[in-house]
């Protein structure tokens, strides 16, 4: 029986690439300002999986969490080779929330009304709270995963979640 050829690390990553480069940028993005470091900084992790030769002996989930964890642990990085703590706001929204443009434009003004004030009671909430909130909603991630990519038990993560959903009730409600 003939058995089919181990896919080349080349071939690996590119798929990797294709699967989770948008996603990964999405939260690059909305932690480094500028869009050329938050690119550098995903082709820096892609870069990282390929050097890295016990990331070719991960499983799939195992490699989407590595790559997760390297993005984060690189903004950190570039944080601090800055010197500086920026805390940019969390975008649960996305901006194709609107797919059917024939809507009447004061639906839509009210939308984005309403997109701005979640924008800004979210600031309101802790960096933490507002980094597993993009995880989960923003990029539609487990609680496992979420846990292995910023380093935490998964219980943690989902306890971290909890508070973070009940401050920013509270939060809407006093609003």
């Amino acid at each position: 029986m003939h058995q089919p050829e181990a896919m080349p690390a080349d071939s690996l990553t590119d798929v990797l690439y294709q699967r989770h480069a948008a996603s990964i940028l999405a939260y690059v993005r909305q932690r480094v300002t500028n869009r050329e470091d938050a690119e550098d900084i995903v082709v820096e992790t892609f870069l990282s999986a390929i050097e890295d030769r016990k990331f070719q002996l991960l499983g799939e989930k195992e490699q989407t969490a590595w790559l997760w964890r390297v993005a984060r642990n690189k903004v950190i990085d570039a944080y601090r080779r800055a010197k500086v703590r920026r805390h940019a706001p969390l975008e649960i929204i996305s901006e194709t929330a609107y797919a059917d443009e024939t809507q009447e434009p004061e639906y839509t003004a009210l939308q984005r009304e309403e997109e701005a004030r979640v924008q800004a009671l979210l600031q309101h909430l802790p960096p933490q709270y507002q980094e597993v909130l993009q995880l989960r909603f923003g990029h539609n991630l487990r609680s496992a995963e979420i846990a292995e990519i910023i380093g935490k038990r998964e219980t943690s993560v989902r306890a971290t979640i909890s508070r973070a959903m009940k401050m920013l009730r509270r939060i809407y409600e006093e609003w």
